[in-house]
């Protein structure tokens, strides 16, 4: 007679969290930070399977990991927003409430269920129309934390090279250009080198057009804020 397996609650923790976390790693970075007009999102995508989206007036959401499972979120996070609107006031959908909605679910999916989501989100929200509030970034991760961003965040890939390019450009309230530029140069930051001297150090990637996904909340429309850059304009900003 064979003996049931048995591991501890902290080693299953465990290896839920090494299976999040490399099923995160495999994919592609996004950048997303503040700058002078809203929040600006710019992820290393070709597919027309976009990581970047609207979910209500001035609110955006951006996630890397498997697909399908942040596809799910991000529709349940869009009728989250509507019922929310529809009962109650416009006013009242927020990202802190959405960021809180996603948490809660990721939680529970990973102290639960046998298999964790390979996400994690960002929801980002700015201001209304003449507003002098700053704009906010919740990141939230696969077991449900939560945490306030208050300039930038980066999520997905190789995250310390795209980051540290971040943390060492990065300038409060600078405009769109700038913004964009820097986040695509820490997107093409080439991951550290696996310590032998004689492998050249890796080159930095470029990018065109069409090897980009780009949108931004901008803080000075009346009402719906998001916007997605057509591949003219991210092109002009290249």
């Amino acid at each position: 007679m064979s003996l049931p397996y048995y591991a501890s609650a902290e080693q299953i923790m465990r290896d839920r969290s090494e299976l999040a976390r490399k099923g995160i790693a495999r994919g592609r970075s996004v950048v997303v930070q503040k700058f002078a007009d809203g929040v600006l999102f710019v992820a290393d995508n070709s597919s027309t399977l976009n990581k970047i989206s609207e979910i209500y007036d001035r609110l955006g959401f951006a996630a890397v990991g498997k697909y399908n499972e942040f596809e799910s979120l991000r529709r349940a996070g869009i009728q989250h927003a509507d019922t929310r609107g529809y009962q109650y006031d416009r006013a009242d959908v927020t990202g802190r409430s959405l960021a809180n909605a996603y948490a809660s679910t990721l939680g529970m999916v990973f102290t639960e269920q046998p298999k964790p989501y390979e996400v994690e989100l960002c929801v980002a929200q700015v201001p209304p129309q003449g507003s002098d509030a700053d704009a906010q970034l919740y990141r939230i991760g696969y077991d449900g934390s939560i945490s306030d961003e208050k300039r930038y965040l980066v999520m997905g890939g190789q995250t310390e090279p795209v980051a540290a390019v971040m943390a060492d450009g990065y300038v409060e309230d600078q405009d769109l250009q700038s913004a964009f530029r820097l986040a695509v140069r820490a997107l093409g930051a080439p991951a550290p080198s696996a310590g032998n001297s004689t492998t050249p150090p890796a080159e930095p990637k470029t990018f065109t057009e069409s090897e980009l996904e780009v949108a931004l909340l901008d803080r000075r429309r009346p009402r719906r804020a998001f916007k997605r850059l057509r591949a003219a304009e991210v092109a002009g900003l290249l």
